[in-house]
């Protein structure tokens, strides 16, 4: 399965947004929302919306409600996207992606896929290694230094999150990066789920580059895996 999802030829660029300021995360749904609708009728571009939210939490389809550890910490909002709990929050980049599969591929295993290898390019650039997991989505990062894990691996931190929805074959949601937020944030739930595991960053791990900095990186990485952008951002 190949990791390059360009449209096919004929097809404008990608839309590059990107929203200063932290936005509220009900505002995010609706624009979402309105795209997507725009996107699937073909009166708009495909759109990529990069953004910082206050602290909230998220749930996906799949959420349990035991995988909420504190209600009270943040706004829980239900996000309609696959997957579990989520935490976003300043210091960490999400981006959503707003593609029309009907012009790249038909394929929602293979976008995922492709999501994950523009994470891993971005992090690549900064010397991180980032990698896959069959049994669990995202990117995650080897930390060596630390105890094994309980079944004896090495230990492994989340360092970016996918979440995505798909309606008409449009895609909406996307990845989470964090950058440098505050990982205590993320003790109110168990992120994705997962047992077992943390969660870092790129300031974790030693590098502090701003959010500027790694938007370029993003868009650059964005373009060699899904194609052209255009619009104002970094």
């Amino acid at each position: 399965m190949t990791d390059h999802f360009a449209a096919r030829p004929g097809f404008g660029p990608v839309e590059w947004r990107v929203i200063d300021g932290l936005l509220p995360y009900p505002e995010a749904l609706e624009m979402m929302e309105r795209r997507v609708g725009e996107i699937a009728s073909g009166t708009a571009p495909e759109t990529v919306l990069l953004v910082e939210h206050p602290p909230l939490y998220t749930a996906g389809t799949g959420a349990r409600d035991a995988d909420l550890v504190d209600a009270h910490r943040f706004p829980v909002f239900q996000a309609g996207r696959g997957g579990e709990y989520t935490y976003h929050g300043p210091g960490q980049r999400v981006a959503y992606v707003l593609l029309d599969l009907r012009r790249r591929r038909e394929d929602v295993r293979a976008f995922v896929a492709a999501l994950e290898a523009w994470i891993i390019g971005t992090l690549d650039t900064f010397q991180v290694l980032g990698e896959r997991r069959e049994d669990r989505v995202g990117v995650w990062v080897r930390r060596p230094a630390r105890p094994l894990a309980a079944d004896g691996t090495v230990a492994e931190d989340k360092i970016a999150a996918i979440g995505i929805r798909v309606r008409r074959w449009v895609t909406f949601h996307g990845i989470s990066l964090n950058v440098d937020p505050d990982l205590d944030h993320f003790s109110g739930i168990v992120p994705c789920g997962i047992r077992g595991h943390g969660i870092t960053s790129l300031a974790d791990l030693g590098i502090l580059v701003s959010m500027p900095e790694i938007d370029s990186v993003l868009r650059t990485q964005f373009e060699t895996v899904f194609g052209s952008t255009v619009g104002a951002g970094s």
